[in-house]
């Protein structure tokens, strides 16, 4: 990187062997990719010159935007070239939130850095008595990160994802070009983006759509041993209008927690009435959460929350409320610090698997993967997530990318190792749940995706392959940005 030593941003490129090895691990903390330097930017302009230098090479070198550092498999990466530190526009500007009210037609909306972490945006946005719409269960990730890949969580079968609730951004290109974007303006680039892997532009801003904030949440989790009652209730209060404002399902095994780090929502009794259940049935338990906001003034909600329950085919008895602040229910997953902030953190691994699973094959699915490999293999450390999401509420003009079904479901198999050979076997668990889905036919699509070949990613896209690559070539042909998903970097 001796080359860069004459550029005005020299000062803010650092090589110093600590923020070479804070820039070489992520959350998933499943290897090294080293870069050769770190740009901490003062400003987008800083990242605008480091991408027009890198285009002005015969050799450019690669550039990956990392924020918070949460991704698992090496996403935000750049081996051997330049890592941009987006936080630390945060640290040096301070929170770059402005919250807006259009009285014609966009209503209310924030701008906000890319860099700008959710749970910031939250506070901010509540000293208006306003809130973004739809969430990811844990808040200490950056906005460039979540619209790169989606965002999605409980609310994202009413709002869509957090990709669908974007109104325009700032994007710095691959080729150095500071673009608006939205709908209506240089729409390639803003379809292209959202969902894009971080293959097209660094996003520097997003205007994000925002409505007015509830007070309270009534939490309730209701346990099933049913499979075929749990699926059918969950599509049951998706499809309802006036129904719950979050609806997410997970499961619990004879050898998981009841609580774990996304929240502490059972008490002790509570915990060993589970436990004990679960070892009676030698099985698979099943979890729907669901949560009914409201205002202070709400006085029937509780009236309301009983008609949803009455209709629910859960395990009687096995009905547990809350009733929680809207702020508190939100940010209920807390901090787990910077990827390797910890030395904790720095002896963990999380080799995740997350998938959209078609409606039509859940029963094959939870067969073969959830009472077959993830009960056998007697493992699991880490929730299991799985709820429906409606395919109608993402564009499929986007870059990303899900079943071809109007309800598919999401999987987060969130595994934590402690030891120095379980990440291995935790990803060969991985490998084989990938392998019944092949071999059965089962048409999954990876979310924060993570393949191996060129022939893997082609079909990943599946139709949207050839527009893709279109997309890159127009945005950056040289192949600059986000070498560390092997998309179009394969041989790095």
């Amino acid at each position: 990187m001796n080359h860069m030593q004459s550029l005005e941003i020299s000062v803010r490129l650092h090589t110093d062997p600590d923020s070479i090895k804070k820039n070489s691990k992520d959350y998933g903390n499943l290897g090294q990719e080293i870069p050769s330097a770190v740009l901490r930017p003062s400003s987008i302009n800083d990242i605008i010159t480091l991408i027009t230098f890198a285009n002005n090479l015969s050799t450019p070198f690669t550039i990956a935007a990392r924020g918070s550092g949460h991704s698992v498999r090496g996403q935000a990466s750049a081996r051997g070239g330049v890592v941009v530190d987006m936080k630390s526009l945060s640290r040096i500007n301070g929170n770059k939130i402005r919250v807006s009210w259009n009285p014609n037609t966009l209503g209310f909306y924030a701008d906000v850095g890319g860099e700008q972490r959710w749970i910031d945006i939250l506070l901010a946005t509540l000293e208006h008595g306003l809130a973004p719409v739809s969430w990811t269960d844990y808040l200490y990730l950056t906005v460039g990160g979540t619209l790169s890949n989606g965002g999605i969580g409980g609310q994202c079968f009413s709002h869509g994802p957090q990709i669908s609730n974007v109104l325009e951004m700032d994007v710095i290109t691959g080729k150095g070009e500071l673009m608006t974007c939205s709908k209506y303006i240089n729409f390639e680039l803003f379809y292209a983006v959202l969902g894009g892997l971080g293959q097209f532009g660094v996003i520097t801003r997003a205007r994000i759509v925002l409505e007015k904030a509830p007070s309270r949440a009534k939490w309730v989790r209701l346990i099933y041993n049913d499979f075929s009652k749990f699926t059918k209730d969950q599509e049951h209060l998706i499809s309802i209008s006036n129904g719950p404002n979050y609806v997410e399902g997970s499961l619990i095994t004879n050898h998981s927690s009841t609580n774990n780090w996304r929240s502490s929502f059972y008490s002790p009794s509570h915990q060993s009435k589970i436990f004990s259940l679960s070892h009676n049935t030698q099985g698979l338990l099943y979890s729907l959460e669901l949560v009914k906001y409201y205002h202070h003034n709400l006085y029937d909600i509780d009236k309301e929350l009983g008609l949803l329950l009455k209709e629910l085919n859960y395990i009687p008895g096995f009905m547990f409320k809350k009733d929680v602040s809207f702020f508190d229910f939100l940010s209920r997953v807390g901090s787990r610090g910077d990827a390797q902030s910890t030395e904790e953190e720095q002896t963990e691994a999380h080799p995740w698997l997350n998938l959209f699973v078609p409606k039509s094959r859940v029963s094959d699915f939870n067969t073969g993967v959830l009472l077959n490999i993830i009960h056998r293999y007697n493992l699991i450390s880490g929730p299991i997530l799985f709820y429906p999401l409606i395919r109608k509420k993402w564009d499929d003009r986007m870059s990303a990318v899900t079943p071809d079904e109007d309800i598919f479901y999401t999987l987060g198999l969130l595994h934590t190792s402690y030891k120095s050979n379980e990440s291995e076997i935790f990803d060969k668990v991985n490998d084989e749940i990938m392998e019944f889905c092949e071999k059965g036919g089962i048409q999954v699509k990876q979310y924060l995706p993570h393949y191996k070949s060129r022939k893997d990613w082609i079909k990943h896209f599946g139709p949207k392959w050839g527009h893709f690559q279109e997309m890159k070539m127009k945005f950056d042909p040289k192949m600059i940005l986000s070498p560390g998903q092997r998309i179009f970097n394969f041989e790095i």
